[in-house]
């Protein structure tokens, strides 16, 4: 017989990331399934699994930076730059960073984004670790790394709690030679 996630939790066993994650149907348009990580990061042993769990591969590499992608990879990206002992850089949307910035543009379904880095966040040669909440199209983390190698950033790997693998983000960023570590998949979009 077989136990649904939830039914393993409440027997004892150990959760994953992937039990704390709620689906919300229909949000934000109607056929989508949005997939949470506020409840995720809510629960103290939630977010300890995840920040853990993303940190371990880079844990004793030679990481200088970590680079949180906003939103949510901010939470992250902070986290693991603390418990790495490294310093943090957003990448932020347009208009949003006080100083100096350089830009990159990327398509969405519906249009077009930029995200901006401060043009001195990162110095030519230091070793990055990209992190995001969510692997969709990839189309901001591509975004992000082509901000990071424009100011000479190495990038070492690009962390994600949740990968949709029916969108090709994943893929997206193997063309590009990304080393990608992923916590947990989602079918759907």
């Amino acid at each position: 017989m077989l136990h649904s996630r939830k039914d393993a939790a409440v027997k004892g066993q150990v959760k994953t990331v992937r039990d704390y994650i709620r689906t919300i149907p229909d949000f934000p348009h109607e056929g989508i399934l949005f997939r949470d990580v506020t409840t995720l990061l809510a629960d103290p042993r939630g977010l300890r699994l995840a920040v853990d769990q993303l940190l371990h591969p880079y844990a004793g590499q030679p990481i200088d930076k970590v680079v949180g992608l906003e939103a949510r990879g901010f939470i992250l990206g902070g986290a693991i730059a603390h418990q790495l002992g490294k310093g943090f850089v957003p990448i932020r949307k347009k208009g949003k960073l006080p100083g100096a910035t350089i830009g990159e543009s990327y398509t969405l379904e519906y249009g077009e984004a930029s995200v901006e880095i401060h043009n001195d966040a990162i110095q030519p040669g230091e070793k990055i670790l990209l992190v995001d909440d969510l692997l969709a199209t990839g189309g901001t983390a591509e975004a992000g790394i082509k901000l990071i190698e424009r100011l000479g950033g190495e990038i070492m790997g690009c962390a994600f709690i949740i990968d949709l693998p029916e969108l090709g983000g994943k893929q997206r960023l193997t063309d590009m030679g990304m080393d990608i570590h992923i916590l947990c998949e989602f079918e759907g979009l």
